[in-house]
């Protein structure tokens, strides 16, 4: 066997084992995490909140796409068991729910984040946009256009002979090969970090403005003052932003080397895939699945408001 030979084995060990072993405990944490986090957020002081709606529906695809796309890609991946080869129905039901839950979650983060841009504003016809009503109105119409939108996947994908005796699931040959390219790299490795971290930028603009002046009060039913709407907004909208802030963080360093592979085999898309780009892009697969998985862990770390409610639903506190 030669160097080369030997090299390209070393890597197929590497990242089977990595789904194999890193892939269970991950999925595990993920589940964890997303329960915990519905949990918490549904509690009756959180969930009146529009940021903890956006971060419900965020746990919820996170759910949705561990136990869906996460685990056939291990089972995949770590195992060798694959029925997307064999099956037409998985194949087409396996790219659908990656692509769908691979969007959403990221999709009502920007929601968030932009709620936050909103919540923290120094108008206070602007504070009064953000609503429980309107994270409502927004996450049905982007669920609804996410849905009808990856319909393709449905259709334009299908069971293929790479070589004699041996099958794959994949896109169908021709231009949307270039749709799906040009997808991932324009709205998954482009806008949706872009538009995260401009959100983010924003924010953090508008508490150094709430810093330097006083907020305008909010009109309320109670004759609320602008005194109660600052310490509002330094307590559980502080905390909020911060949690927000966090899950954009992870969201983007988990899928920094996933967006660099695909944007440098857009760019030479005509060499195809080598063993190494392969195994890169499993690699950055994986990182970026802990994304989806770590969210809680984070909150603990840095949300008193999250901490606080754990312990007073688990511990009794």
């Amino acid at each position: 066997m030669s160097s080369s030979d030997g090299f390209l084995t070393s890597l197929q060990s590497i990242q089977t084992n990595l789904f194999r072993i890193g892939g269970p405990i991950l999925m595990v944490l993920g589940v964890i995490n997303c329960v915990i986090s519905l949990i918490v957020f549904t509690q009756k002081n959180l969930r009146k909140s529009p940021c903890s709606i956006y971060l419900i529906a965020v746990n919820i695809a996170n759910f949705l796409y561990i136990t869906l796309s996460l685990l056939l890609l291990i089972l995949t991946t770590g195992y060798g068991i694959d029925p997307t080869k064999s099956n037409l129905f998985m194949c087409r039901f396996n790219y659908y729910t990656t692509y769908l839950f691979g969007i959403l979650s990221p999709f009502y983060l920007i929601l968030a984040s932009f709620d936050r841009v909103l919540a923290t504003s120094s108008n206070a016809r602007t504070r009064q946009r953000s609503t429980p009503r309107l994270a409502y109105i927004c996450i049905g119409c982007g669920t609804l256009f996410w849905i009808l939108f990856h319909c393709h996947a449905l259709i334009l994908v299908d069971i293929q002979e790479i070589a004699p005796g041996y099958f794959t699931c994949s896109f169908r040959a021709g231009p949307y090969v270039v749709f799906a390219g040009y997808y991932s790299l324009l709205i998954k490795a482009i806008i949706v970090p872009l538009l995260m971290i401009i959100f983010a930028i924003w924010t953090a603009k508008n508490i150094r403005k709430v810093r330097q002046r006083r907020i305008a009060p909010v009109p309320t039913n109670t004759g609320n003052t602008a005194g109660n709407s600052e310490r509002s907004f330094s307590s559980k909208d502080r905390q909020f932003v911060l949690m927000v802030v966090v899950d954009i963080c992870i969201y983007v360093v988990c899928n920094t080397m996933l967006y660099v592979v695909v944007i440098y085999y857009q760019i030479v898309q005509n060499t195809g895939l080598t063993p190494i780009g392969i195994f890169l892009k499993l690699v950055g697969s994986f990182l970026s699945d802990i994304s989806y998985c770590i969210i809680c862990y984070a909150y603990l770390f840095i949300s008193k408001t999250f901490r606080k409610e754990v312990k007073r639903l688990f511990f009794c506190q």
